[in-house]
């Protein structure tokens, strides 16, 4: 479903007469279209299911790659930067960067894939713990490895700027699937390579 940016502009022009501005001043007349066009943008990622994302993303690289099935190597990828909107108050979530590993099953993501997957998701109205999980399916499917984990840490400006008020507040969430959830050998090592150089 595409995004209706003329019926963003209605909206938001709306939205500036019930907070008591006058939307044809000078300074306002374009804002509603300006809104639309950085919604169209910024919320990009509604228009695709995490199956299209992981079909968007998924060219992988084989040549080379022989691991027994017991392997243990992790890729991982630290500190992509993202934000993201809030849907309980469509507030940002800023500061945000997400680490993400995984464990190939014959196939290795190209890196630059990986930083697209979580770009893409968070182009959505979402939850830093739904991005999480999001991200990990999709990196499932795009890799075909039941192996992921993703570690997000961020600010969230319903935290920082409104309500409480807590500066200084910083949300960490992870997600593992697979051996990262299972064996607790795999899970100690994700977490000695995330800590390292911290």
């Amino acid at each position: 479903m595409a995004i209706d940016k003329a019926k963003i502009e209605e909206h938001i022009r709306g939205l500036l007469l019930a907070l008591g501005e006058n939307p044809d001043r000078e300074g306002l007349l374009e804002t509603p279209a300006r809104v639309a066009r950085m919604c169209e943008e910024r919320f990009e990622g509604i228009n695709y299911t995490n199956d299209e994302i992981a079909g968007m993303f998924n060219k992988s690289f084989e040549d080379g790659l022989h691991q027994p099935e017991s392997s243990q190597d992790i890729v991982m990828v630290r500190d992509i930067e993202i934000f993201s909107f809030c849907e309980h108050h469509l507030a940002l979530m800023y500061d945000m960067k997400v680490t993400v590993a995984y464990i190939p099953n014959g196939k290795i993501v190209g890196l630059s894939k990986i930083a697209r997957i979580a770009d893409m998701v968070s182009k959505r109205l979402q939850l830093q713990e739904r991005i999480g999980s999001d991200i990990a399916e999709i990196m499932q499917k795009a890799a075909q490895t039941e192996d992921v984990a993703v570690i997000i840490e961020g600010r969230h400006a319903c935290m920082t700027a409104r309500g409480i008020k807590s500066t200084n507040a910083v949300t960490m969430t992870t997600t593992s699937r697979g051996r990262f959830n299972t064996d607790r050998s795999i899970a100690d090592k994700l977490t000695i390579l995330y800590h390292k150089n911290l």
